[in-house]
């Protein structure tokens, strides 16, 4: 069982208990998000596919860490001008790992009611567009 979901302005093919990278959410570690942009949900023997998003659908996903990705380089030159710009880009990222996948109110691993939680105390499930919205974690304060 698989689902897409979009996060961030791209697309993810996701399932239960895999590892993604997205970019940077306003998430803190162990804080669960709900992505309520979900795009298809496949079985074995069933696809629901949105038009272009699926209603009632969520995919659960726990956040395990803030990161970067590799260092890029933009090398931009003309030739016979001496122009030559050297850049290096590390995009950040938050790595999640998906927790459940749910589809008109009902997990589609466990047949029950989705299992909430956060381990950050005083805080609430925050969903995908919260997240994408949400100002930046200052470490400094």
């Amino acid at each position: 069982m698989y689902a897409v979901i979009k996060t961030g302005g791209r697309q993810y093919k996701v399932a239960v208990g895999q590892t993604i990278e997205v970019n940077r959410l306003a998430l803190e570690d162990g804080q669960q998000v709900q992505f309520d942009e979900v795009l298809l949900i496949s079985d074995a023997d069933k696809a629901m596919i949105g038009t272009p998003l699926l209603e009632n659908a969520m995919v659960v996903a726990t956040a395990v860490k803030q990161g970067r990705g590799e260092k890029l380089i933009v090398f931009r030159y003309k030739s016979k001008k001496r122009f030559r710009h050297k850049k290096g880009h590390r995009q950040e990222l938050t790595i999640l790992t998906i927790d459940d996948i749910v589809a008109n109110g009902k997990s589609l691993v466990t047949g029950e009611a989705p299992q909430l939680h956060t381990s950050v105390s005083d805080e609430s499930v925050v969903t995908g567009a919260e997240a994408d919205t949400a100002a930046p974690v200052d470490e400094k304060e």
